[in-house]
């Protein structure tokens, strides 16, 4: 059985090449970009401020407005939550992260249960959200729904803190099937690959930035 995550399929869906080198074999590394770095600095502050209310990093002081905002929300706060979903026979069931049954795993930037409600919020720092992909708060809430059985809703949503953009989806717990569901055309060619052992290169924008550097496509930037 094939265990993924979001950015894995989607690293998949990028270049199978790629997928292979990174997932399967493991021979090379993903050191990340300058981009990706920052990323991580960002999400890092954020967790800390709204676990600990540790005060944000300078460089970063454009963000607490935001944070400030849902850490007035009500309820339980749980930061870089680690999700696992195993699929049993009888259906979806929660799992350890790590654990020999995860078919899925993903962790989620925020979350907060009031009741049967949650919130969901995922922080992106893309320049805008021109590309925004909502696809991701699907999975994440399909999760929530296994793991925390009362939920019945929650509004999810991906922030974008350097354009001040907010992507809001509403999810429910009658459709939580079909939000993995949306994920099975993807998980058909991945396991395609699998089962063919075949792992074709795409070429794109983006192989200059690619660490598969023995690909024919990768380029200098």
């Amino acid at each position: 059985m094939t265990t993924w995550s979001y950015s894995s399929l989607k690293t998949f869906e990028q270049c199978p090449k790629k997928y292979y080198h990174l997932k399967v074999l493991k021979d090379i590394k993903d050191q990340g970009s300058t981009a990706t770095i920052y990323g991580q600095e960002v999400h890092t502050a954020a967790e800390e401020y709204i676990k600990n209310n540790t005060p944000v990093p300078a460089k970063f002081k454009f963000i607490v407005p935001m944070l400030e905002v849902l850490a007035k929300k009500e309820g339980e706060k749980l930061t870089e939550l680690k999700l696992g979903v195993a699929k049993t026979p009888e259906g979806y069931a929660p799992a350890e992260f790590f654990g020999a049954d995860v078919w899925w795993r993903g962790i989620a930037d925020l979350v907060i249960i009031n009741g049967d409600t949650a919130y969901s919020v995922d922080y992106k720092t893309s320049k805008n959200a021109k590309y925004a992909d909502t696809k991701q708060l699907d999975a994440v809430a399909a999760a929530l729904f296994t793991h925390y059985p009362q939920l019945k809703r929650i509004k999810s949503a991906l922030l974008f803190v350097v354009s001040k953009e907010l992507i809001r989806k509403e999810h429910t717990a009658d459709m939580r099937d079909s939000y993995f569901a949306t994920f099975t055309p993807e998980l058909e060619r991945l396991e395609g690959a699998e089962k063919s052992g075949v792992w074709n290169a795409v070429s794109g924008p983006l192989c200059g930035w690619c660490p598969v550097t023995s690909c024919e496509h990768h380029r200098k930037r």
